[in-house]
């Protein structure tokens, strides 16, 4: 049964690992990748990686890509959307905070920050707009 605009949301907004997607050129399937994500109900959700890396580099390319989350408990519930990219900015500290805190336990947390602050170099935050969604919650399964 697909799930309400609310309840897509909603669901989009809980701290997921999700699958971004974007064309990868002629001749190739799509880059698909794992990646943390932030976003609220009604805005545009956004992804944190390098500048320059290949992932921004298609993004950019494509102009959109693609973001899927799911779970398989309580019950089985999937969503995912698409659309054009909306900006790209330049990353900053507080997303690896952001970000970090969204999806690790404090002491977690701060190793991760100490590590991606020293070693992962430039990065941009490119954001999604929202123009298609799938969604189900199969139920139990």
């Amino acid at each position: 049964m697909a799930l309400s605009k609310e309840e897509r949301e909603q669901f989009l907004a809980e701290p997921h690992i999700a699958a971004l997607s974007v064309n990868a050129g002629v001749g190739r399937g799509p880059l698909t990748v794992p990646m943390w994500y932030q976003y609220a109900p009604g805005g545009d959700p956004w992804v944190l990686t390098g500048a320059g890396s290949r992932k921004a580099r298609l993004i950019e390319t494509a102009g959109s890509f693609s973001l899927m989350v799911e779970r398989t408990e309580p019950t089985l519930r999937y969503v995912a959307v698409d659309g054009d990219v909306s900006r790209i900015e330049r990353g900053t500290d507080d997303h690896h905070v952001e970000l970090a805190r969204r999806y690790l336990p404090p002491e977690r947390a701060e190793r991760y920050l100490k590590f991606a602050l020293a070693e992962l170099g430039e990065q941009v935050i490119i954001y999604l707009r929202p123009q298609h969604w799938i969604s189900a919650d199969m139920g139990a399964v």
